[in-house]
């Protein structure tokens, strides 16, 4: 019979076969705990730069719809509340993530917390000296052990000063391509020996182990983001240069900030070049702690300033050749 329905059908024979394939392989893959590369059809300079104008345009817009909604309910910044009651908003509706990665976005690591939302990992993949700094390594290492199975190159620093290392993630076949010191990141530097908690700015720390430039940024620091970013981000405003890493994957903790505050952190954010593509809110931590607001929330944020492999094809600096220029607010 199957002879007989192959010389009568053979493109349905054929179709069939290879999906049942495709099923086992997935099936295998499931539980399996290797994960293969992507492989993207690379985009030209040209149309990178098309894309990421647009977005650029898409995101101005989003500026105007931002001092409409603040004079909507404030009607100035000193009068809106973070997590008000009874009210149509919270923070999170002022800062969407309304930009567009001109790439593919994949979850880094495992759902829920530990894991991120990277842009355009493909383009990393095959890069021999990729770099990536991870702050915030608690326990759980699912995204640096994705990270180093994804990519052929890339090496991880992490820096956490409560816990001893890495966790059980990185097994001992990618450890060497880690680095790991029970340091933290802060807006200064505080290492002397008489500090018994070493802090390092992220500046200092580049320094230190010779890198110009990071490809991806992850900071969990528990509030200390804001200091920490702001040293980075007045330094290079400053000094009109691009931002010394590609793209950041920050967990915000909001604590006791002020809405006028952490709207002029966040515009300072923008000024610097960083163009959030994804956001979520961190609910997990509402599961332990009963009648708080969600004051965390994860977001990613993709540099357009600068070289980059996110949206330069060439690597060739592209800080005054992309046709735009940093918002200003």
């Amino acid at each position: 019979m199957v002879p007989a329905i192959f010389q009568r059908q053979p493109r349905y024979v054929w179709f069939t076969a290879l999906v049942v394939l495709a099923t086992i392989f997935l099936l295998a893959l499931s539980h399996s705990p290797f994960r293969p590369p992507f492989y993207f059809s690379p985009r030209t300079d040209g149309e990178l730069q098309a894309l990421i104008a647009q977005s650029e345009l898409v995101y101005k817009q989003l500026l105007l719809q931002r001092k409409d909604f603040i004079t909507k309910f404030g009607p100035t910044p000193d009068k809106i509340s973070m997590f008000p009651r009874m009210q149509e908003y919270t923070v999170w509706d002022f800062f969407p993530a309304a930009f567009n990665c001109p790439h593919e976005i994949s979850r880094i690591g495992r759902l829920g917390e530990g894991g991120k939302w990277v842009c355009g990992l493909s383009r990393i993949q095959d890069k021999q000296d990729c770099v990536v700094y991870s702050f915030g390594i608690s326990h759980e290492s699912s995204f640096e052990a994705e990270i180093l199975s994804r990519t052929k190159g890339c090496k991880i620093y992490g820096y956490d000063f409560t816990v001893d290392g890495f966790g059980p993630e990185i097994t001992s076949g990618v450890k060497d391509r880690t680095h790991f010191e029970k340091w933290g990141v802060a807006g200064v530097d505080a290492h002397g020996k008489n500090d018994e908690t070493k802090m390092y700015t992220l500046l200092s720390l580049m320094a230190l182990n010779g890198h110009k430039y990071i490809d991806i940024l992850k900071m969990d620091v528990e509030g200390a983001e804001f200091d920490a970013l702001g040293t980075v981000f007045k330094e290079f405003i400053d000094a009109n240069e691009p931002l010394p890493f590609g793209q950041l994957q920050l967990e915000i903790h909001t604590g006791s900030k002020h809405f006028e505050w952490y709207l002029g952190w966040w515009e300072t954010l923008e000024r610097a070049g960083l163009r959030p593509f994804w956001t979520e809110p961190n609910l997990v931590f509402l599961n332990y702690l009963e009648h708080v607001p969600p004051e965390l929330a994860e977001y990613s944020f993709l540099n357009i300033r600068g070289e980059n492999d996110l949206i330069s094809s060439t690597h060739r600096s592209t800080r005054n050749s992309m046709g735009w220029e940093a918002i200003r607010v």
